[in-house]
């Protein structure tokens, strides 16, 4: 008899998210995704002026308040045709990368490295072998046999101390961990070096936008200006701040984050061979050296791959109202004229309809309305958004150090190039794009300093700052790469304020439930990718793959009642 295993809530991620697996023995046959939490930003934005949008659009998560901040500016930016300086470009390219290494880094070791690395086997590891194994990999200069022995004392210290909670929500001892212990303490120790590194890294966002998280926007630029004589601006010192964090950002995502990858990727070679689902990738493109209306400058491409073919790649219209739509079929909202047909983001509405049951409950009615994620589709597809999409797209478009990178891990590890659709291959396409944009990072930075050097220090265009300029109706899309995957604010503005306001957002296209066709989101069908699970009562193999997709369900879902009556209450028993 099938079982149906659910696992709620899905931990180490942002926002609140259960699963359920409808199981065929012990082979996963058909998975559901429900985001379970409710919050309002959208509706707020009506009403107010464009040019606040983005310090109340950030704030549609904890997490990724630079890139909804940002793709809020440039749907504003957008609908009203206002050019930004160079300057203004090449800074917000150098905080959203520094977003992106930051991100994927503490991803990798504080929310995914624990579903591959048994921390309580660690301290059967043999420091000078850890040592050996360490120096093997790379030049990093912490891997000498006293730093080792130092972690693990560390370590056996949390344990003793009854303190894993810093390592929280794994299973240890879990017969799916196959890294020797040696391994294992390598990956932990980095686990700790990367806390402190994290500290160092934000500052870039302070520098620039004044504070981390939530830093500083303006539309039409950026709020900083450039005086390097002034004490309250850009200033040299500065600069040379930021030029150390980027080196800094750079070493530890080759000698550690790059290395560490790889060495684990090679114990859990099977793991590329599940987990892929849908074989649709979806990317906005990102990172424009020239500005948002030059699409041949953005170091990330445009476009949709359908069916794996990485020799076509079609062409992506953000504002066509025949591609990008939203499906509600199983999502616990109303259209006006019903369930069935999908919106564009443009007319897209935002109208509470929960009529599921009240939890705790067992199990999921599946065939009615089941999440508080749409469904979003491109021209009816079903869509990945994500590093695997960016690299994907990265290397069809015939990106030199892509296909470099790539062709590296896969002879590494002794895979074929078909690994790359998986949980592995998702994995280690983050590790690569985070390569490839902190090295670009570099180049960014250079043509600042350029730039300042020739007497160009402008950052911000106040030619259309004034409502007055404006046109009487406007709209626009504010598109972007956040770390997640693809991510659009539509904005629709009447008279000098919003209309309408609509986010579709990366972890909505990859976690939303089916649509009116029955199609899987990318969760759902990636779950039904060969998974076998080793113990039903520990998911681990559902957790790897969930994981690798860095869920972001605190994006995904935000919606208030229009009257703003009380939708959501929380007792404390």
């Amino acid at each position: 008899m099938s079982e149906r295993i659910v696992v709620d809530p899905i931990t180490r991620i942002e926002g609140h998210l259960r699963i359920e697996a409808q199981m065929d023995g012990n082979r996963i046959a058909q998975a559901w995704s429900s985001g379970t939490m409710v919050r309002g930003i959208e509706i707020i934005l009506r009403g107010r002026d464009p040019r606040d949008a983005w310090a109340f659009a950030r704030r549609i998560c904890g997490v990724c308040t630079l890139v909804h901040g940002l793709a809020s500016i440039r749907a504003v930016e957008n609908a009203l045709d206002y050019p930004i300086p160079p300057n203004a470009q090449l800074i917000r390219n150098l905080m959203n990368a520094a977003q992106y290494v930051h991100d994927h880094v503490m991803h990798f070791y504080h929310l995914h490295a624990l579903d591959w690395v048994d921390v309580v086997s660690a301290l059967e590891a043999d420091p000078k072998a850890t040592s050996e194994l360490a120096q093997s990999l790379s030049n990093y200069p912490k891997s000498s046999p006293g730093y080792f022995a130092d972690m693990k004392k560390k370590l056996k210290g949390f344990v003793e101390a009854g303190q894993l909670g810093i390592f929280a929500k794994a299973y240890w001892g879990h017969p799916a961990y196959k890294l020797p212990a040696e391994a294992n303490l390598m990956a932990v120790s980095h686990y700790l070096e990367a806390l402190t590194w994290q500290r160092d890294v934000a500052r870039l966002h302070a520098i620039f936008g004044g504070k981390n998280p939530h830093p500083n926007f303006v539309v039409g630029g950026v709020p900083c200006p450039i005086d390097l004589d002034s004490d309250s601006a850009i200033n040299a010192e500065r600069l040379a701040q930021v030029q150390t964090i980027i080196t800094r950002m750079r070493e530890f995502v080759d000698q550690v984050y790059v290395p560490d990858t790889l060495a684990i990727a090679g114990f859990y070679k099977d793991w590329g061979s599940r987990g892929e689902g849908l074989g649709n990738f979806l990317t906005y493109g990102d990172f424009p050296e020239k500005g948002m209306d030059d699409p041949a400058s953005y170091l990330i491409p445009a476009g949709a791959i359908l069916n794996r073919d990485l020799s076509t790649i079609h062409e992506v219209d953000m504002n066509a109202s025949d591609e990008i739509q939203e499906y509600i079929a199983h999502s616990w909202y109303d259209y006006e004229d019903g369930k069935e047909l999908p919106l564009h983001p443009y007319a897209g509405e935002t109208r509470l309809n929960y009529t599921g049951p009240e939890p705790p409950y067992q199990h999921l009615d599946v065939e009615q309305s089941y999440s508080w994620l749409k469904s979003p589709r491109w021209k009816g597809h079903a869509m990945e958004v994500g590093p695997l999409a960016r690299v994907l797209m990265l290397y069809a478009s015939g990106h030199a150090q892509t296909r470099e990178l790539v062709g590296m891990t896969l002879n590494k590890l002794d895979i074929p190039v078909e690994a790359l659709f998986s949980t592995l291959g998702r994995t280690a396409a983050r590790t690569l794009e985070t390569k490839i944009i902190g090295d670009t990072m570099q180049t960014w930075y250079d043509n600042l300093i350029a730039n300042i050097k020739a007497g160009d220090t402008k950052t911000f265009n106040e030619a259309l700052w004034e409502p007055d300029s404006w046109p009487r109706q406007a709209r626009g899309v504010g598109f972007m790469e956040a770390p997640r995957g693809g991510l659009a604010h539509w904005i629709v503005i009447e008279d000098g304020i919003i209309k309408n306001y609509q986010a579709v957002v990366p972890s909505t296209w990859n976690a939303g439930p089916r649509d009116t066709n029955g199609q899987p989101g990318a969760y759902e069908a990636a779950l039904a990718d060969n998974h076998v699970l080793h113990d039903p009562q520990q998911p681990v193999e559902i957790l790897r793959t969930i994981h690798s997709f860095d869920p972001c369900i605190a994006c995904a879902v935000h919606v208030t009642d229009p009257q703003g009556e009380e939708l959501v209450k929380v007792k404390v028993r």
